[in-house]
C-alpha cells in the first residue's frame, strides 16, 4: 500500500511536466516569420528602389554593392547554395549587421530570415575576411614619389619621401564582464584599439587590430613593427602626437595649432612656419 501511494505521488508530478514538455501547455505554437516579404524580396526592394535606402542600410551605393557581390561570386569566395542572389543575401545580412551594429534579432526582424539562417550568413562573411585581407591590403614599396606631391608645391619637395598616414580608432565591443578590464579605455568604454595605415590614393597598406582600449597608440604602433609592419629606408609616414617622432614617423609640432578646423575658424592663415607646417601636416593627414 505504502509503494502504490508513491507511485501515485510520483506520477501526480510527472503526468503535467511531461504534458507541458510534449504539448507546450496547450499554447499552441505560431510562426514567427510570416510576411510574404522575405529577406530576397527585401533585398532586392532596397537595391532596386531609390539610391539613399541602399546608402541607409548597408552605407554605400548599390552599384558598389552589387560589385562587391559580383566579386566574391566570380572569386569563388561564397556561392549561391539555392536560388541566384545568395550571395547578395550574405553579403546584405553582414553589411547591415555592420552598418548598424545589428543583433541577430535585429536581422531576424528585418530579413524575415531564422536566427539558424543569419547565422550562417554572417559566417559566411566572417570566413572570407582574412582571403580578402591579404589580397588587398598591401604594404608599398615607396619608389616614386605621390603625383599628388609632385603636382603640388605644398607638398614638394618638403614631402615627397612621404607613403601615407596612421591613425588610430576605438572600435566598442562587448565582452564577459571577467574580462572588460583591459578593453575599458580613457572615456570609460569597452572597445578595441586599431591601427590603421593608408597611403594617399585611400588604399589601406596595414591594419592592427585587437589590442585593448586601454592601449596607448604608440604600444599598439611598436607591436605592429615586430608583426611585419615595416617603412622602406629613407621614407615615413605621417603621425599624430599621440606617437614618437622618429626618422620612420613624422609628428607635427606639439602645441601649436594643428587641426584643420582651427585654421578655417576665422580664416586665420599659418602666422609662423611651425604652423604653416602643421597645416600642410593636417591637410596630408586627413586621407586617413
Amino acid at each position: 500500500e505504502e509503494e502504490e501511494e508513491e507511485d501515485e505521488e510520483i506520477m501526480k508530478f510527472w503526468l503535467p511536466a511531461l504534458y507541458l514538455l510534449t504539448s507546450n501547455g496547450g499554447i499552441e505554437k505560431r510562426a514567427r516569420h510570416t510576411s510574404s516579404q522575405f529577406g530576397e524580396e527585401k533585398l532586392k526592394n532596397i537595391l532596386e528602389g531609390h539610391e539613399k535606402n541602399c546608402l541607409v542600410a548597408f552605407r554605400m551605393e548599390p552599384n558598389i554593392f552589387r560589385a562587391i557581390a559580383t566579386y566574391l561570386r566570380t572569386e569563388h569566395l561564397l556561392r549561391d547554395t539555392r536560388g541566384v542572389t545568395v550571395v547578395e543575401e550574405k553579403l546584405g545580412h553582414f553589411l547591415y549587421m555592420m552598418s548598424h551594429n545589428a543583433s541577430y534579432e535585429d536581422l531576424q526582424h528585418e530579413f524575415h530570415h531564422s536566427g539558424e539562417t543569419i547565422h550562417r550568413h554572417t559566417k559566411a562573411i566572417f570566413n572570407v575576411i582574412p582571403s580578402l585581407t591579404y589580397r588587398f591590403v598591401k604594404q608599398t614599396t615607396g619608389v616614386e614619389t605621390h603625383w599628388k606631391f609632385s603636382t603640388d608645391p605644398r607638398f614638394f619637395p618638403n614631402f615627397e619621401n612621404c607613403l601615407g598616414a596612421i591613425d588610430g580608432t576605438h572600435v566598442p565591443i562587448t565582452i564577459s564582464q571577467d574580462r572588460q578590464a583591459p578593453y575599458r579605455n580613457r572615456k570609460g568604454t569597452l572597445s578595441q584599439n586599431v591601427m590603421l595605415v593608408c597611403d594617399f590614393d585611400l588604399n589601406f597598406l596595414f591594419i592592427s587590430s585587437g589590442w585593448e582600449g586601454s592601449a596607448t597608440d604608440a604600444r599598439v604602433l611598436r607591436s605592429a613593427m615586430l608583426r611585419g609592419f615595416h617603412v622602406p629606408h629613407d621614407k615615413y609616414y605621417l603621425i599624430d602626437s599621440g606617437y614618437a617622432n622618429t626618422s620612420s614617423f613624422l609628428s607635427p609640432y606639439h602645441g601649436v595649432r594643428y587641426h584643420l578646423k582651427e585654421f578655417w575658424h576665422g580664416q586665420q592663415r599659418p602666422r609662423n612656419y611651425k604652423e604653416l607646417f602643421n597645416h600642410r601636416h593636417a591637410i596630408l593627414r586627413n586621407h586617413v
